[in-house]
């Protein structure tokens, strides 16, 4: 095999999970550059951590630069979990050059399909269902007569950025991921926070479908360079994460197929030319069964270890593609196991659906339960009393920001 190091950008679950499958499938320590890595990173045997000064793209590059100094053979496998470093990668692969492999779409790709309007206007042309969803811009916000119209949507409403990497470089009180607004007086005032803070892109407004997390699904894909679709896996979410900067991100899933689904992502990567990894985020409409495709991220996504829990390391596929210049056979995720960040306990206090909570009773009598964080390779007693403190740390945190399972989950 090719000789290659992965180089991981982050220091959260996400790149963790990124440096176990590294490690689990090709026996490669990554190299995570980070201003400041969880425990489960900085005292992990899969990462070699390293400094970041910024996330800033100077810096960024600067430290990657340092990294290939340092390595003095072989690939570069460079991967992240945030859309504003996907973007920044994909722009920078002239400068960074031969020796970086570099997983996600060109950057115009990237542009179009994360940009959550653009996104809903490609799903409408393929015949995808997506949820009712209004438009606001803000690239004339300094201006004094800037105003918002009132929605025409019935409340509560979903308000979201349109463009991720463009809401990150904004900062203000009481900033969240995801804003479930109850009125127009609410709904007012965010875009007031918003324009005073300098944000300049668009925010959508969205109709709140009905139905807690369990409605929620997750698709992971791997597009390879030759256009093809060679890695397919989903899972049903259960409990997702209610920290205001981190709700929306699963935090429990069974793996599970959808075959309806993963024709759509298909169709959608496709008709994109997208090339590389890809996460969508689906709800299921209980009033009328349709699948609703909310956005694509266009990265790996923060629970790719799901897909390992599965059986199916995600980025095997994309080693033997971009560095071995092998194309595989198409896999898809079949196994079914309960991925959880949390305590079983915790979870099911939130699961309320009577066979979902039999099927997770089930899974635990057979043990097909997995915690990506927790892993016998790790050796360090430190890093394991650590993860348990978080782990119970997970009981305060929900009691804190969502301490009763409701319908809709906020």
């Amino acid at each position: 095999m090719v000789d290659f190091t992965p180089v991981l950008i982050g220091g959260d679950i996400g790149i963790y999970a990124l440096a176990r499958q590294f490690y689990e499938a090709f026996a490669k320590t990554s190299i995570c550059l980070t201003g400041g890595a969880i425990g489960a990173i900085s005292k992990s045997a899969y990462c070699e951590v390293r400094p970041l000064k910024s996330g800033r793209a100077k810096d960024v590059i600067a430290a990657l630069k340092e990294v290939e100094a340092s390595v003095p053979a072989g690939k570069l496998v460079i991967m992240a979990n945030t859309d504003g470093h996907a973007r920044l990668i994909s722009k920078s692969r002239a400068e960074l050059g031969e020796r970086w492999v570099i997983p996600f779409p060109d950057v115009d790709v990237i542009d179009k399909v994360s940009d959550k309007v653009a996104f809903a206007g490609i799903c409408d042309e393929l015949g995808i269902d997506t949820p009712e969803t209004e438009v606001v811009d803000f690239s004339g916000a300094a201006a004094d007569s800037f105003t918002v119209p009132p929605t025409k949507l019935r409340f509560p409403v979903v308000a979201k950025t349109a463009v991720g990497a463009d809401y990150d470089e904004v900062s203000f009180v009481g900033k969240k991921k995801i804003y479930f607004v109850d009125s127009q007086a609410e709904l007012d005032d965010l875009w007031k926070k918003l324009a005073s803070a300098g944000y300049r892109s668009t925010f959508v407004v969205q109709e709140l479908i009905p139905g807690d997390n369990t409605q929620m699904r997750s698709i992971t894909a791997y597009v390879d360079s030759h256009g093809e679709v060679t890695l397919l896996g989903s899972a049903r979410v259960l409990l997702e994460d209610h920290l205001p900067t981190m709700i929306g991100n699963p935090v429990a899933m069974i793996t599970e197929q959808f075959p309806k689904l993963w024709e759509d992502a298909k169709k959608f990567l496709k008709h994109t030319g997208y090339r590389g990894f890809a996460n969508f985020d689906v709800k299921i409409d209980p009033r009328d069964g349709r699948s609703l495709f909310f956005e694509i991220n266009p990265r790996i996504g923060r629970n790719s270890y799901y897909m390992a829990a599965g059986g199916l390391n995600a980025l095997e596929p994309m080693v033997y593609d971009l560095v071995e210049g092998k194309q595989l056979k198409p896999r898809t995720l079949k196994n079914e196991v309960l991925y959880s960040l949390v305590p079983f306990p915790l979870l099911l206090h939130y699961v309320s659906d009577k066979k979902v909570r039999a099927r997770l009773w089930r899974l635990l009598w057979e043990r097909k339960i997995v915690d990506p964080t927790l892993s016998k390779a790790e050796p360090s007693l430190s890093r394991s009393l650590l993860l348990h403190g978080q782990r119970l740390n997970q009981y305060r945190k929900f009691a804190k920001y969502y301490p009763k399972a409701t319908d809709t989950s906020y």
